[in-house]
């Protein structure tokens, strides 16, 4: 059948153009077996090209399929090793808040180092008291470049050594009333810088006989606000600053 269609197209071409020919020359003999031969060559190179392109595309479309195989059990193998890497996280448990946040805790009774005087103290931390207090004796106001001055005596090393004199700038006066007078005392006041075991702080200190008392040091509520909090129940929960010994003068 394809044979005759392209017989049939040659003949066509043939007569079409010997009919546009202007000259009326006789037609031209054909030799059937010649184009018999040039058309079955031309079948046989068209079914050869033809044939050539489908092995070559079902040779392409073999690879595709390898290769997408490959690709899925790449994408299978990579899937199990996610799911094996996956291990559940468990949130920790959080802790509530402390009630206390930021502020160090503080027993009944510490031992408080002040700066100023170079010497540790048995302290009270004392909630019911306003104001601080330093047990100090000899008090004696003078002026000294146009600021108003205290010189007084301390016990540093207990009421049993002698009294050491130190001198510091007055910030302000406060009176006291004692419960069991009428009057008020009028003390001069101290700027100190306090260390609480590991815990440093700033506070005024009024001077003031404490002798009558048990501790030469208290501690009020305006020094604990807003850094510390009381376990009355508890003592000393600080450790101890040593003194500063005197550095030996050589001879």
């Amino acid at each position: 059948m394809f044979k005759q269609i392209i017989c049939i197209a040659a003949i066509t071409t043939l007569m079409s153009g010997c009919a546009t020919t202007k000259e009326s020359n006789a037609p031209i003999p054909v030799d059937a077996a010649a184009l018999e031969a040039s058309l079955t060559k031309q079948e046989a190179n068209i079914l050869d090209a033809m044939d050539t392109c489908n092995q070559a595309q079902s040779a392409g479309f073999a690879s595709l399929t390898t290769q997408i195989a490959e690709l899925n059990a790449n994408v299978a193998k990579l899937n199990v090793k996610e799911e094996a890497a996956i291990v559940p996280v468990v949130a920790p448990v959080q802790c509530p808040p402390s009630p206390i946040g930021d502020k160090f805790m503080l027993g009944a009774i510490e031992n408080v180092y002040v700066e100023e005087v170079k010497a540790s103290f048995q302290t009270r931390i004392d909630t019911g008291a306003e104001s601080s207090s330093l047990d100090a004796h000899n008090i004696i106001l003078f002026e000294r470049d146009g600021n108003q001055w205290v010189r007084f005596d301390v016990f540093t090393q207990g009421d049993k050594q002698p009294a050491k004199t130190f001198e510091s700038k007055v910030e302000r006066f406060v009176r006291i009333k004692q419960d069991s007078d009428e009057k008020s005392d009028r003390r001069p006041v101290i700027h100190a810088h306090l260390e609480i075991g590991k815990y440093k702080a700033e506070t005024d200190l009024n001077l003031s006989d404490r002798s009558h008392l048990e501790y030469p040091l208290l501690l009020g509520r305006k020094f604990m606000q807003d850094i510390a909090v009381v376990d009355v129940g508890q003592t000393y929960i600080h450790g101890k600053k040593q003194d500063v010994k005197p550095s030996k003068t050589k001879k």
